[in-house]
């Protein structure tokens, strides 16, 4: 359980699946079976040391069946437990924003477009549309500002929502997109922008 502990926190804001788990901790030497793995992964959660994070989809069992993302209840505890070698500071963002959006909606997802681009959060909201949140460290690099934009574009059209958001370290734009609009926001006005209760 220590070293699936470790190698979660460690790729914390990325994909995993029960396979995945359960291969990693036999290159271990450990004779953990896919069952035992997926109960701990329930214990991690209901400890609410771990979250996890299912595709957006209308079917419960492809939502079931695709790989989920996994989220650390805290990125301070992230940057104390990294190796260093797989922990990069938009990971620890994506966590950070998680974690702030799950302490107001029990709902969280991402999202894959059809063309396969994926957006980190689809947040259903009662009485409201959903929140399309992306995070990012910047958007500095021509490829990454690509790369995000063009994913989120694509989420927004096929939810047909008109506005997305990307989540940055202090990035302030509006990008314009097919007559959509896309929130670029640091990070600290996302965080106090967000309500203080849902009811």
């Amino acid at each position: 359980m220590s070293d699936l502990a470790h190698w979660l926190t460690d790729n914390t804001a990325s994909l995993y699946s029960i396979n995945s788990l359960t291969g990693y901790l036999k290159s271990l030497g450990h004779k953990a079976p896919k069952s035992a793995v997926s109960d701990y992964m329930t214990w991690f959660e209901d400890a609410y040391f771990l979250f996890t994070v299912r595709i957006f989809d209308a079917s419960l069992a492809r939502s079931n069946t695709n790989p989920k993302k996994i989220y650390c209840i805290d990125h301070a505890l992230v940057t104390s437990v990294s190796s260093g070698i797989l922990l990069n500071s938009g990971h620890l963002l994506e966590n950070l924003v998680f974690m702030a959006l799950r302490r107001l909606y029990p709902e969280i997802y991402y999202y894959k477009t059809k063309s396969g681009r994926e957006v980190d959060f689809v947040v259903p909201r009662r009485g409201h549309s959903p929140m399309l949140v992306q995070a990012c460290a910047s958007l500095l690099e021509p490829q990454t500002r690509k790369r995000e934009t063009a994913a989120l574009s694509e989420a927004m059209a096929e939810l047909d929502l008109d506005t997305g958001t990307i989540v940055t370290r202090n990035e302030d734009e509006k990008i314009d997109t097919r007559s959509r609009t896309i929130d670029v926001v640091p990070v600290w006005r996302f965080l106090l922008d967000l309500p203080e209760s849902t009811e």
